[in-house]
């Protein structure tokens, strides 16, 4: 892994950079950093600036890495890190280098085991919807059915951050509109590429979802994550608009371009029995945003944690842990994306009011929560270099391989470029 500061231990210099301010729900920012570390924001292109501080919480020091992005600067984009497919993971800094990016964090929960479905295999697909380029990937699995720490009350799993065709970032939420339609019946689409459809449904798979197995879409239930994999299956492919091929099993493989294969469980699979070879089959799907006439080039998944400048209620203050979040600020024109170191020294964490608490008093209005732990990870070219450097320590000793990040481009005028 490139681009590491090693930390000193006992004695290292303590500089002070932020005013401290008083806890909010148990965090502080202490502007007590590492003797070499960045002291105040340090460009690493026009709009996008890097620093690094520790932060007093109740469970003892952590220290944080932070990216502030003018989304008003005409040589500032964003956009969704991915590896090609929604069903692959790879490391962020792969994910940056390889899409131009010029910083970026790690971005959903995802399915990361199945440990509970011996023989299944693991998707590594996100658990919320994901868009980018403008362009839809997948929707949401069942709120019982997502990995990670407990939703906050009130939110879902179709909430979602993202930054719309007009540069402005806010927080949405994303809900599937589809259907499958036939001379005779319509039925409605359950799922989108996504690692779960809910009991009794159809999801549609399409070339984005990758080759990986589709049997985990049939496991679990709405409310049991963990729940037996479905008996009642059947998957049809459409090509062309008709009918090509039938199967009691979900499949493995690619899916080529303009081919979708419809995976029922239950009600579902008994609604796709009655397709024939031949027959034609119309299939529609969008993401459909709660707040109207809004359109993303960027949106993924996770949860809310600070609305209007007030933490959500009912946020956890037990658990600490090592953290990734994204913030709003100035109406959202300037995004915050925030990763907890995990050294040793630092790996205690904050729980996820303390991260709502944090983001608050870095400027922001709205917060959201991505996936941390051994995912939490934050990148950005130093001076001069044409790749990006980790900038934290990544709990688990490397860099882990993820489905999605937020990535942030840097060109000539963006806006010129999109138009």
């Amino acid at each position: 892994m490139t681009g590491r500061r090693r930390r000193r231990g006992a004695g290292r210099a303590v500089l002070t950079f932020l005013t401290a301010f008083g806890a909010l729900a148990g965090a502080a920012l202490a502007g007590a950093a590492p003797a070499g570390a960045v002291q105040k924001g340090v460009r690493v292109a026009p709009g996008v600036t890097y620093e690094e501080f520790d932060i007093k919480a109740a469970k003892g020091v952590t220290h944080a890495h932070v990216l502030k992005v003018d989304l008003g600067h005409p040589r500032v984009r964003v956009d969704l890190l991915y590896p090609g497919a929604v069903a692959w993971r790879a490391q962020v800094s792969r994910m940056a280098d390889a899409q131009g990016a010029v910083a970026g964090v790690n971005g959903d929960f995802f399915n990361i085991t199945e440990a509970q479905h011996p023989g299944v295999e693991a998707t590594g697909a996100s658990v919320g919807p994901a868009i980018a380029a403008g362009r839809t990937l997948k929707a949401a699995v069942p709120n019982g059915q997502r990995f990670g720490p407990a939703l906050p009350p009130g939110t879902t799993t179709e909430d979602v951050f993202g930054v719309g065709t007009d540069g402005v970032a806010r927080l949405d939420r994303l809900t599937l509109d589809g259907s499958v339609r036939t001379a005779e019946a319509q039925v409605p689409l359950g799922g989108l590429n996504q690692y779960a459809l809910p009991v009794g449904s159809v999801g549609a798979f399409t070339s984005d979802w990758g080759s990986v197995s589709r049997v985990r879409a049939t496991c679990g239930t709405d409310t049991d994550r963990t729940a037996p994999c479905s008996t009642d299956t059947y998957e049809v492919t459409i090509r062309d608009g008709k009918v090509v091929s039938a199967a009691d099993t979900p499949g493995s493989g690619p899916i080529a371009a303009g081919t979708t294969v419809l995976v029922g469980r239950e009600a579902g699979a008994r609604q796709l029995r009655k397709l024939a070879t031949g027959e034609a089959v119309e299939v529609e799907h969008r993401l459909v945003a709660a707040t109207d006439g809004a359109a993303y080039r960027l949106a993924l998944g996770g949860y809310p944690v600070l609305t209007g400048g007030r933490p959500l209620p009912g946020l956890d203050n037990t658990a600490s842990a090592v953290r990734t979040a994204v913030g709003i600020a100035d109406s959202g024109r300037r995004m915050l994306l925030l990763a907890l170191d995990g050294a040793a020294a630092y790996r205690s964490g904050l729980t996820i009011a303390e991260v709502a608490g944090t983001m608050r008093k870095l400027g922001s209005d709205d917060a959201f929560s991505l996936d941390g732990g051994g995912s939490s990870t934050l990148v950005a070219r130093r001076a001069g270099a044409g790749t990006v450097s980790v900038r934290n320590h990544p709990s688990g000793g490397a860099e882990r391989a993820v489905p999605n990040g937020i990535g942030v481009f840097s060109g000539r005028d963006v806006r010129a470029a999109d138009r």
